[in-house]
């Protein structure tokens, strides 16, 4: 008697690589535009394809994010003009869901679009604004904690390449981003906008990923 099966484990394939593109602030200080990129945002990602349709995902991202209130729609927000520019690193890790079967051990062209959530965490230096609207520093950082919510599509552009396009925004727990609350218990009196809307930010731009992984192994007895 023969009997064929598929030894899962050989199965899996992987990919790593490079995400540039562009960051948007979205928050008490400057513009609210949803998906406005102004800074630079570059990093790298690895993937970890468990079938077709899902994969295990995690990234480092390095940007800045920038606030101008002279670049609101805002009439408030132009007249108190308020800026600031602070760099974070974030870290996200999550799982990333296609819409259609997405199969890397088929050499043939496949686009599709697909979604990715998690968890992430940027580390940021902690800042507040006087009562004239100087911007300082507190000498302190922390991480906020977020859900990224991405929306990309990708292609195998070759056997072992990846090209994907997305647009991330990233829902985070804190409201300290901007400046608008500060860290240190005894600044809070320096607080401003919406204390009960806390802080996003936004990734639009590219992934370009190398596969590797063995194909699946089919055996007989």
């Amino acid at each position: 008697m023969s009997i064929g099966f598929i030894y899962s484990s050989h199965s899996q394939i992987y990919e790593v690589g490079v995400f540039v593109g562009g960051s948007n602030f979205i928050g008490d200080v400057g513009a609210t535009n949803y998906i406005s990129p102004n800074q630079l945002a570059i990093g790298g990602i690895v993937k970890w394809n468990r079938s077709p349709r899902h994969s295990f995902r995690a990234s480092v991202i390095f940007s800045d994010l920038e606030g101008i209130d002279g670049k609101s729609d805002d009439p408030r927000r132009i007249a108190r003009g308020y800026s600031f520019n602070t760099s974070i690193l974030e870290i996200s890790a999550g799982m990333e869901f296609t819409f259609f079967d997405f199969n890397l051990h088929d050499s043939k062209p496949k686009v599709t679009p697909y979604l990715y959530t998690g968890i992430s965490t940027a580390n940021h230096k902690n800042y507040y604004f006087s009562n004239t609207g100087e911007r300082l520093d507190e000498g302190t950082s922390s991480w906020a904690y977020g859900i990224p919510m991405v929306l990309g599509v990708k292609s195998n552009i070759s056997p072992h390449l990846i090209l994907a396009a997305e647009i991330g925004a990233r829902y985070t727990f804190s409201d300290e981003l901007d400046g608008s609350v500060p860290d240190a218990e005894e600044l809070q009196v320096f607080s401003f906008g919406n204390t009960n809307s806390d802080d996003w930010y936004v990734f639009t731009g590219v992934t370009l990923t190398y596969t590797f992984g063995r194909k699946p192994c089919y055996c007989n007895y």
